[in-house]
């Protein structure tokens, strides 16, 4: 399911996205603009540091919210109903066991846009979520990562 023209997103996460560029276009621009206008009303602008740090910054702005937009342009939802839980695929919860270390991760499978290592979310584009796709409970899966060659085994689905 990971397609390059779509981005595959839960519900949630599309509000969650939709809320953020809608703040992120009201009022994050009203704050954006006053800050150039404060530092602008400093003097020249030629040697003005926080005039130039504010377009800096409002450059970013604007390619945070070009991101978001195309983002959204291309978002498909997930409908977890279409799936069942006897394979893994994007948004299972998948609990794996590192062969050779002996430790157990969770992750949930995700797209590259709601990736987040911290949280337990991987992507399916990553080589470990890539490696998990279409595998069952019990499976032991050999991946390729940056690491060197990794195995697991999988030990639920959810």
């Amino acid at each position: 399911m990971a397609d390059n023209n779509f981005v595959y997103l839960t519900k949630e996460r599309l509000v969650e996205l939709e809320r953020e560029l809608q703040e992120l276009k009201t009022n994050g621009r009203k704050e954006i603009a006053a800050k150039i206008a404060e530092a602008r009303s400093h003097g020249d602008l030629s040697e003005n540091a926080e005039y130039d740090a504010a377009k800096e910054e409002q450059g970013m702005f604007e390619l945070k919210i070009n991101k978001l937009e195309k983002i959204l342009s291309r978002a498909r939802i997930i409908d977890m109903s279409q799936f069942s839980n006897d394979q893994v695929h994007i948004l299972s919860l998948v609990s794996i066991k590192n062969l050779k270390t002996k430790k157990i991760f969770d992750y949930t499978l995700v797209s590259p846009e709601e990736a987040d290592f911290q949280a337990g979310k991987i992507s399916v584009t990553s080589p470990v979520g890539q490696g998990l796709l279409g595998y069952k409970v019990g499976d032991k899966v050999k991946v390729k990562a940056p690491a060197g060659l990794m195995e697991f085994q999988i030990l639920s689905i959810k």
